[in-house]
């Protein structure tokens, strides 16, 4: 073999690599993102693990001032906010998200219907708090929901 031969090969080998490296980036360019933010860790755990099963990347805190130091501009599809959070509610979480990414879409998890509008009752002025999901919800249920509200 002469040496444009190896070349060649090394050359396409290396072409082969960066398509497929250009691929994975373009799938997970393509990948919708989710940031859940609930108290209780196992939830976000299997809300994550069942997600990420269904093409989804997700990102996921039980701190909702952590959440809001990690948070990037533009970044995320959808925002699935527990609304009983520690040290702030769900909705000023929202609020303090909003200040950042206007744009974002959000839904709220809640166990207790009554406790959601009584907390969406005090907050009037903001008028895209109506994706409410409650728990418990069946993974299938959930990504159908996730998908429902992103696409």
């Amino acid at each position: 073999m002469d040496e444009d031969t190896v070349g060649g090969r090394k050359q396409s080998f290396l072409a082969a690599d960066s398509a497929t490296i250009n691929y994975h980036s373009y799938e997970k360019a393509t990948k919708r993102r989710i940031l859940i933010i609930d108290d209780e860790p196992d939830l976000t755990f299997v809300f994550k693990m069942g997600l990420e099963d269904n093409g989804f990347v997700v990102d996921t805190f039980n701190d909702p001032q952590q959440a809001i130091s990690n948070f990037k501009i533009n970044f995320y599809d959808l925002l699935l906010i527990d609304i009983g959070i520690p040290n702030m509610n769900g909705f000023e979480f929202y609020i303090e998200i909003r200040k950042i990414d206007d744009k974002v879409k959000a839904c709220f998890f809640t166990a207790s219907e009554a406790y959601y509008m009584n907390l969406k009752s005090k907050y009037n002025n903001l008028t895209d708090l109506n994706c409410v999901i409650s728990k418990p919800i069946s993974m299938d249920d959930l990504v159908k929901r996730v998908n429902q509200i992103i696409y």
